[in-house]
């Protein structure tokens, strides 16, 4: 799933090409891909693109009259721009916005059809925000309060949307490991010290990787969009060396979502129970670097 990163540099890469553009038409291969159907779609067209901005991991294309198109990439969900208008395609097409300088094609892996379009009024538009704060302009203490809201993992605190905005799957890895703590500590375990650590480690990482990102595209639209990276220290790496201590990387899988973590630097060299293969293997299941 694209997150805060990936999000940001779509914006970077898209304001320099629509914003000032008219919005000539909007092309939808399935209307299920629209959630909402007032104000219509046709609204906004021949009105001109005035910004574009993140809400949490949503793009809003904000144009003139007070009006907004929000698009919610979900898990699968990409974009790529076109200097000119193309068929939608039939394979994972889901719509094509025209603008007078070009096109941009939305489209989804898959045949879960999850990632979402709507037309939304300045009015309404925070019935669309999660309510997460922004990580880049808190203090430790607002991060601390949000972070605290609900008794979790810090796995499951760092990505809830409702309280920290933009953070998925990929980047909590990443942060928790510079953090140097454990994806399944509680949150109400955690010292001052920790949580202004975690919140040090939340804007250094969100900060590095969307700097990253838009660097990586230059001046092109980005391609091949996704959360995971061969330079991440932790996320997708399992079995590979953890960068910093060299201890493998060990996962735990539940649910389709997998957690990365390295046992070396997070869990003082314990390694996690998996609800799958822990099971399975009972006594056979190493609890340490040793054993294993």
């Amino acid at each position: 799933m694209p997150e805060l990163p990936e999000i940001e540099s779509y914006i970077h890469a898209m304001k320099p090409r629509i914003v000032g553009a008219t919005v000539d038409t909007i092309r939808i291969a399935s209307f299920s891909l629209l959630r909402t159907y007032a104000p219509p779609v046709d609204a906004v067209f021949g009105k001109p693109v005035s910004d574009v901005h993140r809400i949490g991991k949503r793009i809003s294309i904000d144009v003139e009259g007070d009006l907004h198109l929000v698009i919610h990439l979900m898990v699968a969900g990409r974009l790529k721009w076109l200097e000119e208008g193309k068929p939608i395609p039939k394979r994972g097409g889901l719509a094509a916005f025209d603008f007078s300088t070009g096109s941009l094609l939305f489209t989804e892996a898959g045949t879960k059809r999850r990632a979402s379009l709507s037309v939304i009024p300045t009015d309404l538009l925070e019935s669309v925000d999660p309510g997460g704060i922004e990580i880049a302009g808190s203090t430790a203490a607002e991060f601390g309060d949000a972070l605290l809201t609900n008794r979790h993992t810090l796995k499951r605190a760092l990505t809830d949307a409702r309280y920290l905005s933009g953070i998925g799957g990929a980047f909590a890895d990443e942060i928790l490991h510079r953090a140097k703590l454990s994806p399944t500590q509680m949150n109400t375990n955690l010292s001052s010290d920790q949580v202004a650590t975690l919140h040090k480690a939340s804007i250094d990482v969100l900060e590095e990787w969307t700097e990253r990102r838009i660097a990586e595209a230059g001046d092109r639209f980005p391609a091949k969009v996704t959360a995971f990276h061969s330079d991440m220290a932790v996320h997708g790496k399992f079995g590979e060396p953890c960068p910093v201590c060299g201890a493998p990387v060990q996962r735990i899988v539940a649910s389709n979502r997998e957690t990365n973590y390295c046992p070396g630097c997070q869990t003082d060299g314990r390694i996690l129970a998996d609800r799958s293969l822990s099971k399975l293997l009972k006594d056979d299941w190493p609890r340490t670097l040793e054993e294993l």
